[in-house]
This record gives structure tokens, C-alpha cells and sequence, in this order.
């Protein structure tokens, strides 16, 4: 009994020894030189490299050495929101400071891009105050840089106020002609003229999926092309995400209706109204129909590859990056990865993730400094150079793609760890055009949450039931029925509830939508079991 005891106090002993005896030998919160706060939506390995390298460049340079706090609230639909949230209070603080009276106009207003200042101040009303004073304010929050996410949300931070303009540009001139950072690809801006934001490096979307459960699934072709998710092979076994939760996933639906808009506009050579809402439909039927087998829908991005790799899903939508460094994760040795990834050709388009500087930021130069190395050749290298290779990572390979087009010369090619991908020679086969989908980017997150998560349920039996009748054509016509979202009802009626005033208007047109396609979904169902 003595023994058994003694072993028990020394394993438990074990456990209490082993975190001592793993921790890093570096104390993150040592004093330092300096600091830099970032606020980021990147994981670990993004934050350990640049961190890293970063402060190894800055005590070369400067002499000083430095130590960056990382903010981590989420996505970049929750640092979005995280932002809006610290700046109301923040500026808040500075206008009752001046013994100004803060009043729900003034809430309203101050980061409201829609607000028009006149010339003359004098002529401000209440809303055009508060709106000039904090756009000349160093209102600040504590946080320097924002690090990474879609260059939407990055778009709707400059509207509002949140961001100023960095250096950079100014001081790298040669950063930025068109044969190393151009301003614009594919339809897609890659930094603000007034450098505001600036892309950091490259993202598209595409499709992950586990080699091991298509061979179970006894899948003949690969997949390649987004209505594949659409495939009832895949019924249960498709991972998606949750467009109001994550900007990235509702970017890469959107990507899914602007190449079948693209591809009617090529056919018939016109891309009027009429084009374009049939080109909707065909999208949102791939969203519907990938909804429908899917497993379930996510609110964190990066779970889509980790699930897929571990074969709890066989197939999912995801950013290039998050299936990239999954499948580099679970690759054992020479062996081609489980976990495979690819952009279909013509069905993205190449974005960035951008880089900005906050409002008031308080470590204003080392945020400066960063940036700059982020964009920087050096920098540059981290994103896709093999751990090992000169200038590239120490310890993870990040797997993404440079913005500087240098790196994707040949001299580069062996150190890179997906040479064969060449986005600048991609970007030529799709060309965003914001015209078509942006205005109604919040809409279709809206409409696919609607008609597809909160009827998920529903929605999976009918499809179902669809499966086994073999698709008969009025039970799929009830399921397709998409004329109360259809793309003129997007533009109008129901952006105009999602953008009023009233809260109450989005709410009763989600119950009233709701309702319909609960009906709808029923309809389908019961008309695939009857044979119609």
C-alpha cells in the first residue's frame, strides 16, 4: 500500500514538474525597450515568425529591443466589432472631456463615413461636430496595428475613422510600382491610395478535402470546381462556415456567385440586370445545395481543414492559406498529404490581407518600423520561404503567398514552399467586379444565414429525401425556389431592412423569410416522397 501511494505522489509530483521543465526559456513579459500592440486575426505560427524575425530586425536597427502584445478577440468579424466598441468608448471619453453633452446623434455620427462635413465648420450641426472632431482627433484605444483579415473589413475601418495613413508608401516609393506591389489585381484593390491599409500578402478561396474519405466515399473524379460541394455524394460530409460570423467565408460565397455571374456574362455576351440575377441564382443554388450535405457551419474559419484533415468532414470551404498550412501539418515525410487544397480555376479571386495603422496609436514609431519590415523583402520571405531556407522561417511554414511580385521570379523558386503557385498568373482568369456583389455583401451573408443555418434542419431533410426520389423536378423546383432573395428583392427590400434605422425591420423580415422557407423546404420533401 506504501508503494502504491509513493507512486501516486510521484506521478502527481510529474505532472506538476513538467510544465516548469517545458516552459519557454524566454519570459514573454520581460521588461523591453519598447512595445507594439497588434490586434490580429492570425494564428500562431503567423504571430511567432513575424514576432521573431521582427525583433530580431528591430534590435539590429534600432539598438533597442522591443516585445509585441497580441490582441486576440477572434475573427475579423469580431475585431470588427471589438473596434467599433473601444472607439465608441474612447471617443466618448475625449468629447465629455471638452464638457460637451454626448447624445445618441453624436454616437451615431462620429464614425458614421456618411456623414458630409461642409467646408466651413461653423455651418456644423451637431452629427457634423462630433464627426470632424474625431477625424482630427488621436482618439486612441491602446492599439497600434491591425494585422491581417479580408480587405473588406479593413475598407469599412477606413470609412469610419479607425485607421490613418502610414508612412510607408511615402518613405518605399519603389515598394509600390507595378512590378512589385500593384494597386489593384483581379478587381481587387491591394492597398488604400491614401495608405490607410495595405495588403501584407496574398489570399484566395477555394475547396480542402481528405484523400483518404473521397476514397471511402468511393469518389471517382476529384473535385475541382465549387459546384462540386453540391455533389450528393457529400451529403453530411461538408463543412462550411457561418458568413455573419467570419468575413472570410462570406468573401469566399461571394466568390461562388460572382463566377456564375461571370460565366453567363462571358456566354452571352451582355451583363445587364437580367444576367446577372440569373447568375446570382445559379450561385446561391450551389450555396443552397453545399448547405444542405453539409455537416455543419462554423463560426471560426481555420476549423474547416483542421476537421477535414482528421476526416471528420471529407470536404470544405476554405482560404487558401488555412488548407495550406493544415495539409503541410499533417504531412508525414515525403508522403503527399491526407489533407489536399486548390483554388478552382476561374472561381476566385486574389485578394489580400492587408496591414493598418489605428487611430491614435500609441507606439507610433515601432508600428511604423513594422509595417515596413512586414512589406519588406525580408518580411516578405516569411510567408512562403521552407523553415530553413535563407531568410525564411525558424520554426513554421506559414504557407502563404507574398504580395511582393520579386518572390515568384525563378531565383526564388527553390526555397519557396509552393512554387507552382503563381497568384499574379492566376488573378488574369477571374476579375472581381465589386459593382455586381459588393453593395450586397451583407445581404447575402443575411439571405444564406436564413434560408440555410437557421433552417439547416429542414433544409437537410429535404435534401435528403430529394437524394433517394433521384431529384424529381417539382420537389427541386420547390427547393430552389429563390425568388423572395432573388437579386432585385437583395438590392432593395431587403437591404433597405438590413440597413434601416429600426432593428426591428431586420428581424421581422428573418421570421417572415424564415417562415417561407420552412414551408418551402417541407414542400420539397414531401413532394420528393410522392415522386413529383
Amino acid at each position: 500500500m506504501t508503494q502504491r501511494i509513493l507512486l501516486v505522489v510521484a506521478a502527481l509530483a510529474l505532472v506538476v514538474a513538467v510544465p516548469f521543465l517545458l516552459k519557454p526559456r524566454q519570459n514573454l513579459l520581460a521588461h523591453a525597450d519598447d512595445s507594439l500592440v497588434i490586434i490580429s486575426p492570425h494564428n500562431e505560427a503567423v504571430r511567432y515568425e513575424f514576432a521573431t524575425a521582427f525583433s530580431n530586425h528591430y534590435k539590429i536597427k534600432t539598438g533597442r529591443s522591443i516585445r509585441i502584445d497580441w490582441r486576440l478577440p477572434g475573427g475579423t468579424s469580431e475585431i470588427s466589432r471589438f473596434l467599433a466598441g473601444e472607439y465608441l468608448a474612447a471617443f466618448q471619453y475625449a468629447w465629455t472631456s471638452q464638457g460637451l453633452a454626448w447624445t445618441p446623434e453624436s454616437a451615431a455620427a462620429f464614425d458614421n463615413p456618411k456623414i458630409i462635413l461642409p467646408d466651413d465648420p461653423s455651418l456644423d450641426g451637431p452629427e457634423q461636430a462630433a464627426r470632424r472632431l474625431f477625424l482630427k482627433s488621436d482618439t486612441s484605444i491602446g492599439i497600434d496595428l491591425f494585422f491581417g483579415g479580408g480587405a473588406y473589413d479593413f475598407e469599412q475601418q477606413a470609412k469610419a475613422g479607425r485607421l490613418t495613413a502610414t508612412n510607408v508608401i511615402k518613405d518605399h516609393a519603389e515598394w509600390f510600382a507595378g512590378d512589385s506591389i500593384p494597386q489593384r489585381l483581379s478587381g481587387e484593390n491591394f492597398y488604400d491610395p491614401q495608405a490607410l491599409w495595405i495588403g501584407a500578402c496574398l489570399s484566395s478561396f477555394g475547396i480542402c478535402y481528405n484523400s483518404d474519405s473521397l476514397r471511402r466515399l468511393g469518389v471517382a473524379n476529384l473535385p475541382s470546381a465549387w459546384r462540386d460541394l453540391a455533389d450528393p455524394i457529400f451529403f453530411g460530409q461538408v463543412a462550411l462556415a457561418d458568413p455573419t460570423k467570419s468575413g472570410s467565408a462570406a468573401k469566399a460565397y461571394e466568390m461562388v456567385i460572382q463566377q456564375q455571374m461571370q460565366e453567363l456574362v462571358r456566354i452571352t455576351g451582355r451583363s445587364d440586370e437580367v444576367v446577372l440575377a440569373a447568375g446570382w441564382k445559379r450561385g446561391l443554388e450551389i450555396i443552397q445545395a453545399a448547405s444542405a450535405n453539409s455537416r455543419y457551419f462554423t463560426d471560426s474559419a481555420p476549423k474547416i481543414p483542421l476537421d477535414v484533415s482528421l476526416g471528420d468532414s471529407a470536404i470544405g470551404m476554405c482560404i487558401d492559406f488555412y488548407g495550406r498550412f493544415q495539409s503541410e501539418a499533417v504531412k508525414i515525410g515525403d508522403i503527399p498529404s491526407r489533407l489536399q487544397y486548390f483554388t478552382p480555376e476561374g472561381g476566385s479571386s486574389v485578394g489580400v490581407d492587408p496591414i493598418a495603422l489605428l487611430r491614435g496609436a500609441p507606439n507610433r514609431a515601432a508600428a511604423e518600423a513594422f509595417i515596413a519590415f512586414v512589406l519588406s523583402l525580408d518580411g516578405q520571405k516569411l510567408w512562403n520561404f521552407k523553415v530553413g531556407a535563407p531568410g525564411g522561417p525558424k520554426k513554421y511554414a506559414l504557407r502563404r503567398l507574398p504580395i511582393r511580385k520579386e518572390l515568384y521570379s525563378s531565383e526564388y523558386l527553390a526555397f519557396r514552399s509552393d512554387p507552382q503557385v503563381q497568384p499574379y498568373e492566376e488573378a488574369k482568369k477571374f476579375s472581381y467586379n465589386p459593382t455586381w456583389t459588393g453593395p450586397v455583401f451583407r445581404v447575402m451573408a443575411f439571405i444564406i444565414r436564413v434560408t440555410c443555418l437557421d433552417l439547416h434542419h429542414e433544409q437537410k431533410e429535404a435534401w435528403e429525401a430529394l437524394i433517394k426520389a433521384g431529384f424529381p423536378s417539382k420537389a427541386l423546383e420547390a427547393f430552389f425556389d429563390l425568388s423572395a432573395v432573388n437579386y432585385q428583392a437583395a438590392r432593395t427590400t431587403i437591404k433597405e431592412a438590413l440597413t434601416s434605422k429600426n432593428r426591428l425591420d431586420e428581424v421581422r423580415l428573418a421570421k417572415e423569410l424564415a417562415h417561407k422557407f420552412r414551408l418551402q423546404y417541407r414542400e420539397a420533401a414531401q413532394l420528393a416522397k410522392e415522386g413529383k
